[in-house]
């Protein structure tokens, strides 16, 4: 992972912020001040120029010099300020999920989207993976979906993705379980056709802990799966997870869970990721 420059990832996400220091809007429902302190965290390291999207009467009885945007209605606002560019990104923060990618489908006129999170292993090792949302990857094509698409935003950061198929069990387990047997046969198809495509790819079956180490980009067997093993690293294993951007190109919209309370990193993420799109649009214009 060294050799497609993942060790320098973090570095030049964070140089990308500070020197773009996007304005980003931060969804807020049931405010408390280790959440408030991580979003002002945020603008004080020069990540960002902040802003708060919800009941500012519950904001301001904890108090914050970051400016707030009233509202009852964090999930649409946070759509509405992205569409109108008045924010140049947004995170959900700890807005309701359901809510604010269904106002966010509904603004971009979409059906579906797509997600990759950006995490850490406990020992700091960075990787992306997909699908995350309950509701993405439960078939091949969507799989498919979110390897090009994915592979297409790893290469705006410099790196050459190496995607790490995984499935329900190793191919000796054949026959034990149809479920299994299905994992196993969409793994081999999935990985071939990407390869097809020029994506360097391997189905590396229920071998996560091989598949870190050869792969930068890890596809889990489906949304349920990948949402799972994003919560373990997380929020049980000593990882960490800086945000799940959704897919898309003129925008930026990074999903985040509300557990934890910790947005500074997922702030960040979000300024860097404005800062490649304002380069992508000048190289296209």
């Amino acid at each position: 992972m060294e050799n497609n420059n993942m060790g320098a990832l973090l570095e030049a996400i964070e140089m990308r912020a500070r020197v773009n220091r996007a304005r980003v809007a931060m969804g807020i429902r049931n405010p408390n001040p280790k959440l408030l302190e991580s979003a002002w965290k945020a603008q004080e390291l020069g990540y960002a120029q902040v802003v708060l999207v919800g009941i500012k009467k519950e904001i301001d009885e904890i108090g914050t010099k970051l400016e707030v945007v009233d509202t009852d209605n964090p999930e649409k606002t946070l759509a509405e300020l992205m569409i109108s560019r008045k924010v140049d990104a947004v995170i959900r923060g700890t807005a309701m999920a359901s809510g604010a990618l269904a106002h966010l489908k509904k603004a971009l006129e979409k059906k579906r989207i797509c997600r990759l999170a950006l995490l850490l292993t406990v020992d700091g090792t960075p990787f992306f993976l997909a699908p995350v949302g309950i509701d993405e990857g439960n078939t091949i094509g969507d799989k498919l979906r979110i390897i090009t698409l994915g592979a297409e935003h790893i290469r705006r950061f410099g790196i050459e993705p190496a995607v790490g198929v995984l499935s329900g069990g190793r191919i000796g387990d054949v026959g034990r379980n149809k479920r299994v047997d299905r994992t196993l046969a969409d793994g081999e198809f999935v990985t071939r056709r990407a390869l097809e495509l020029g994506i360097n790819a391997k189905h590396h079956t229920i071998l996560i802990e091989d598949a870190i180490k050869e792969s930068n980009f890890i596809i889990a067997p489906d949304g349920i799966s990948g949402n799972l093993i994003f919560r373990t690293i997380a929020f049980l294993g000593g990882g960490d997870g800086l945000g799940a951007p959704v897919l898309m190109d003129n925008f930026v919209f990074v999903d985040t869970s509300r557990v934890g309370g910790h947005f500074t990193k997922a702030i960040m993420l979000a300024s860097a990721l404005s800062h490649l799109n304002k380069e992508r649009q000048k190289v296209i214009h």
